[in-house]
């Protein structure tokens, strides 16, 4: 099977540089074309210029692909829909988005300003939100769409000094889990990439990642299945250095507690509460109120 984007549309937020390069680069090639999306703003999100998504837009071009550059900021949900409207304008549809836009302000959450919080989570988690809010209808209204979030390790599993970037990046997947079950009936499927990559926002660690090996483009093949008509929904695909894992929010089988001893029960059987043996994948979050009522049911019928 060979992954093609022939006569399909793409927006690729933060596409200037690293991974979002990266991804119009080889969308652009595979026959997508490509809205290159850069605010081309410092790696905190401080000042801004069309210079970075122009030049990505030169590269596609000079290789015989479409493309288009714009530098709105994805937190302007006005200019987000402008730049759809520019892309719909020129080619008629919108069939792929790739939120991939970010910054960073880090610090442990004792030091950091509640603007640097408040500012990171409305770039990554609010500025998705604008992008997919713009292409929801058109999507829904082609009975087609592909949606990936970029969301990260820092946000799944903890990473010192980025709270906001971990809420953030977590809050991403809550969305991906709504939206993948709202889009089904229109055939939009929304999907998560947690990427390891040496781009701007990575350079700090140094020698603390072997980043000979980190090149974004080894990233950029787990996005285009993602985004392929194959694709599957409600995903959570991690990549890297040519790695490929899959990320799972999962629940266990847990127990039954009642009694006005309830809390010391929850002490005493927190291993047997904890234990991973029959830990489901829940089809979405009812899951869990059925799954506690069943328990009691039982409990009281024994």
């Amino acid at each position: 099977m060979t992954i093609r984007f022939d006569g399909q549309v793409a927006i690729v937020t933060g596409a200037g540089g690293g991974l979002g390069r990266q991804h119009a680069l080889a969308l652009a090639a595979r026959g997508a074309k490509v809205v290159v999306n850069d605010l081309g703003g410092a790696r905190d999100g401080s000042g801004g210029s069309a210079t970075a998504a122009e030049a990505v837009v030169a590269e596609i071009e000079a290789a015989g692909g479409e493309a288009m550059a714009n530098a709105a900021s994805v937190t302007d949900f006005a200019a987000v829909q402008t730049m759809v409207e520019a892309a719909m304008a020129k080619w008629g549809r919108v069939d792929l988005l790739v939120n991939n836009a970010g910054v960073l302000r880090d610090k442990s959450f004792a030091k950091m300003e509640l603007e640097d919080f408040r500012f990171v989570v409305d770039v990554h988690l609010m500025g998705a939100v604008n992008c997919t809010k713009a292409v929801w209808e058109i999507m829904r209204g082609q009975n087609y769409g592909r949606i990936v979030m970029t969301t990260s390790s820092s946000g799944l599993y903890g990473n010192f000094g980025q709270s906001n970037y971990g809420a953030a990046k977590m809050a991403l997947v809550g969305l991906m889990q709504t939206l993948s079950i709202e889009g089904a009936k229109n055939d939009i499927r929304v999907n998560c990439l947690a990427p390891t990559a040496h781009t701007r926002m990575t350079e700090d660690l140094g020698a603390a990642l072997p980043l000979e090996a980190l090149d974004p483009a080894l990233v950029t093949p787990g996005l285009l299945y993602l985004l392929s008509r194959d694709a599957p929904s409600r995903c959570i695909l991690a990549a890297g250095a040519g790695g490929f894992e899959r990320a799972y929010v999962t629940l266990t089988e847990g127990v039954h507690i009642s009694g006005e001893d309830a809390p010391e029960q929850v002490a005493a059987q927190f291993d047997a509460i904890s234990d991973r043996a029959k830990e489901i994948v829940p089809e979405m979050g009812a899951a869990q109120g059925m799954i506690e009522l069943t328990k009691a049911q039982k409990a009281h019928a024994s």
